[in-house]
């Protein structure tokens, strides 16, 4: 079931938003060579801790995982696309690293991700990451009222595919509000003017995933969470939160 929002549901959803940037962000600026993924765990944590949220990772047991997942931010390295959960890695120069992050406070979910490089970047590296960024921003630039879910799935693929990169195959984004997962399911492919159509209240998390060896297909972890390019190709995951408005797309998860 699609539920839309109210205004000051939205304003709710800003300020969970707000906590989400902050966490992301202060996760990126701890992300140092010989730092570990567990650190910048704990960097989350404490941000969200401080601000009275809670996580909707933490916890989380989807129908395919084997246990709950562990951690408040998914934490993905060089060839892990999405859902890396937080370890004992320490990050070296020039790792890709791609973290995925969500909070609640007082009743709403906000939910976005970054890409970035640790330390000097590799030229293509760059390229990947400001693809996917590109693809970002187009597939939020298609979320106005009177569109459709195909379109920005359309935008995203158009940008991704452009720049002859893989999508992960079966992912995408999603509703949010209320719960961190809600309906529709936001595929990073599709055909303008098909699909649910886009009204003034419908909050979406928007997620391109771009394997850069071209492929689709994806390898899964011993973990049961962590998702993997199947050629060993690095990979960028970029989100945002999302309202449709009457007066356009309006981003939930900015700082």
């Amino acid at each position: 079931m699609v539920e839309l929002k109210s205004e000051s549901a939205l304003a709710a959803m800003r300020e969970t938003g707000r906590v989400v940037a902050d966490a992301l962000a202060a996760v990126r600026g701890a992300a140092a060579v010989g730092v570990s993924l567990l650190e910048l765990d704990e960097v989350a944590r404490e941000v969200l801790r401080k601000a009275g949220a809670s996580s909707p990772f933490l916890g989380y047991r989807p129908a395919f995982a084997p246990v709950p997942f562990p951690a408040v931010i998914c934490a993905s390295v060089n060839d892990a696309v999405v859902h890396g959960i937080p370890d004992g890695l320490r990050l070296c120069d020039g790792d890709l690293v791609s973290i995925d992050c969500g909070a609640l406070l007082d009743g709403w979910a906000g939910d976005a991700a970054v890409s970035f490089t640790v330390g000097v970047p590799a030229e293509a590296d760059a390229r990947l990451i400001e693809t996917a960024e590109r693809a970002l921003e187009a597939g939020i630039a298609a979320a106005v009222v009177g569109n459709r879910l195909g379109d920005i799935g359309h935008a995203v693929a158009r940008v991704a595919r452009g720049g002859r990169y893989g999508l992960l195959e079966g992912f995408g984004g999603h509703g949010i509000g209320r719960r961190m997962h809600e309906d529709p399911h936001v595929p990073n492919e599709g055909r303008p003017g098909r699909g649910y159509p886009l009204r003034p209240g419908l909050v979406l998390a928007i997620e391109p995933m771009l394997m850069a060896g071209g492929r689709d297909d994806h390898r899964t972890d011993p973990d049961g969470w962590t998702l993997r390019t199947a050629d060993g190709s690095r990979a960028a995951h970029v989100e945002h939160t999302v309202a449709i408005t009457e007066d356009g797309p309006r981003i939930l998860t900015l700082p």
